[in-house]
């Protein structure tokens, strides 16, 4: 018997995106580029225990646990049958429309209907509405679920009243106890999908403080609802996805973030592409038209929409005018002479990497030896670590630093990772980075503006604090030497020693057609690898972790680059997998990197030893594991210094 198909709310959300997607979701046959094991996403995001807090908030609950449809409902039903009931996860059927709702209170003919997110907000600054009157783009998608929920509850019960809130981590409560995260542990169940387990110890004191807040959305699901359109819509994506009918939809600059995609390997091996059947549908292209490179992978691009819709689509239909290449009058390319740049390689079929030797060479006159290249694994939870801190403070658990000499020796010079459970870990981590970078003026080096604003969010910290910190003085004006300013900080100022971005120079005076227009650490370094005689000669013995060598701390006799059918294996791929239990798929995903979202994999390999049970042998893998990555990032940061270095020589 088939299972019935119910236009849910996670499908619902989907088809919001792009009603296409509905007809590729669950197919075993259409590869999802998303996580599919809950119990990692529930890490990597950071707030699946927030979900656990709510019902806390609402004592005395019915938790309908079970996953079938029809035996949900039933158990939802006979629960309903009370005057006064709370229910978790109740199974609200109307028509072909199905819905699991966090928390319902229902009271004679009220209902109160709670949507729980692992989302930050502020009550006293934050609103869901634009200064032009429109929904901010930000709360759309939660505000528009919820609207599809209301519309389910109120469908069913159309004699009830319901009123409706979005529960959210407050950004102004403090949390009234040390140790309160620790008492949501992450669990896999016997299914392999996540779970939590909330401690026994769990009492009135941890929960006298709410450090969520209901917020109430009705007035803007009124407006959501009030032109019969998002109702229509409703109907029009139920009726589809139960007729298992597809929907088709325009493609443009949308479809880059597409997760229905996959490699020709794939392809070979019986898999289908969803991306590939809509664009094939929409331009009549052939297989070979894939193999061209198109628009969407043009670097930092507003224009990709505009020119889907006129049908240029291929980077071959463009011309110099679509990019206006003005030079914004400082040193280096600007984004708009680099985004022609890109189009330019492509036009000549020119795979030479560009780089402009002059204008760093003047970059680096102005560089302190000995060189430090740091890189910071973070990350915000929900649920605070101690009491007074606020729900998704900035936690900074590791760092790696690598030191260049001016005689050109390199070692893996220091590193931190604090991973003890419940533990705020932010100042032993500056302790630390200050101990190891305050012995001479070198200049220190960051990938992407991350590691100025989690310093930050430190001095904050400190600022804020209103413990006894002996130290605080002279951690907030280290901070102030290398950093600068953010632009929530009322306090303003740039640091004599003011970290250098290698992310910043790359984008300005460096470009590997390789790297098809990321400006990714992952995806510069094995182009630049490739590129490199200088690297290929160096890294390509086993002198790593050698007495004679480079010194490192986590890696013995180990070669770096390694030649594979004429390319050079991708270093991160060669590291011992982070988490032996999970799929290749899965780990891909959490080890990608978008230039921005920094440690997918750390951030959730710390999650894990902070709120899932794991044996000793299990931490000790996970800790060797973390240090090897982080040692990467900046092993990679001074690859990409000494190719630069010995082209810069090369072109005196």
């Amino acid at each position: 018997m088939t299972k019935p198909r119910y236009l849910t709310k996670s499908r619902f959300k989907l088809g919001m995106e792009c009603p296409t997607k509905l007809f590729y979701t669950g197919k075993k046959e259409y590869l999802d580029s998303k996580l599919d094991d809950s119990f990692l996403a529930a890490l990597a995001e950071g707030g699946f225990q927030v979900g656990e807090l709510a019902k806390c908030y609402h004592p005395g609950g019915h938790d309908i646990a079970t996953l079938d449809y029809e035996e949900a409902e039933r158990q939802t039903n006979e629960l309903l049958k009370q005057d006064k009931v709370i229910i978790y996860e109740p199974a609200i059927r109307f028509n072909n429309l199905f819905i699991r709702i966090d928390v319902l209170v229902k009271n004679g003919n009220h209902f109160e209907l709670i949507e729980v997110k692992a989302k930050s907000f502020d009550p006293d600054k934050d609103c869901f509405i634009g200064k032009k009157g429109g929904i901010l783009s930000s709360w759309k998608p939660y505000l528009e679920e919820i609207a599809f929920q209301r519309h389910v509850l109120s469908s069913k019960f159309p004699n009830a009243t319901v009123d409706s809130y979005l529960m959210l981590a407050d950004k102004t409560s403090l949390c009234p106890v040390d140790g309160l995260n620790q008492k949501f542990k992450i669990v896999r169940d016997d299914s392999k999908r996540k779970g939590c387990v909330v401690s026994n110890s769990l009492c009135k004191e941890d929960l006298k403080e709410q450090i969520l807040v209901k917020v109430p959305v009705d007035d803007v699901i009124d407006t959501i609802m009030e032109d019969g359109i998002f109702l229509e819509n409703i109907e029009y994506l139920a009726s589809a996805y139960e007729k298992d009918e597809k929907i088709t939809f325009p493609i443009g600059a949308h479809c880059a973030g597409c997760e229905f995609q996959c490699s020709s390997e794939d392809e070979d091996q019986g898999y289908k592409s969803g991306f590939i059947e809509c664009w094939k549908g929409a331009l009549d292209w052939e297989d070979s038209d894939f193999k061209e490179s198109n628009v969407l992978e043009i670097w930092s691009f507003t224009g990709k929409q505009k020119l889907i819709e006129a049908e240029r689509i291929k980077i071959s239909d463009l011309t110099i005018d679509d990019f206006e290449p003005d030079t914004d009058g400082r040193p280096g390319i600007s984004a708009k002479e680099r985004k022609w740049l890109q189009v330019e390689k492509v036009l000549n079929n020119d795979n030479t990497p560009y780089f402009d030797a002059f204008g760093l060479k003047l970059e680096m006159d102005k560089w302190t030896y000995p060189l430090h290249f740091i890189d910071f694994e973070t990350t915000m939870v929900a649920i605070p670590f101690n009491k007074g801190r606020r729900p998704y403070e900035a936690i900074a658990f590791q760092f790696s630093h690598h030191t260049v000499y001016e005689d050109g020796r390199v070692e893996h010079s220091g590193e931190f990772l604090n991973t003890n459970v419940g533990e705020f870990p932010n100042y032993e981590f500056l302790r630390e980075f200050k101990r190891q970078l305050e012995e001479d003026e070198g200049t220190i080096f960051r990938y992407s503006p991350h590691e100025n604003t989690f310093l930050n969010h430190i001095y904050r910290q400190l600022r804020e604090d209103e413990s006894d910190i002996p130290d605080r003085e002279e951690l907030c004006e280290f901070i102030k030497t290398i950093t600068t300013s953010s632009s929530s900080q009322a306090e303003k100022w740039e640091g004599d020693r003011n970290m250098v971005d290698l992310w910043h120079l790359v984008k300005r005076y460096y470009y590997d057609p390789a790297t098809r227009g990321s400006n990714s650490i992952k995806a510069v370094l094995p182009a630049i690898l490739n590129s490199s005689d200088f690297l290929k000669e160096k890294y390509g013995k086993p002198i790593y972790g050698t007495d004679i060598g480079i010194k490192s701390l986590n890696f013995k006799d180990w070669q770096w680059l390694e030649i594979k059918d004429g390319k050079v294996v991708d270093p991160y791929k060669k590291l011992p997998k982070m988490f032996t239990d999970v799929s290749d798929k899965n780990l891909e995903i959490l080890t990608e990197d978008d230039e921005l979202a920094n440690g997918g994999a750390a951030l959730t390999a710390y999650g894990r030893m902070q709120f899932s049970e794991m044996s000793e042998i299990e931490r000790k893998e996970l800790l060797s594991a973390l240090l090897r990555y982080c040692e990467l990032d900046t092993m990679a940061m001074v690859m990409i210094f000494e190719a630069w270095r010995e082209w810069v020589k090369d072109k005196k």
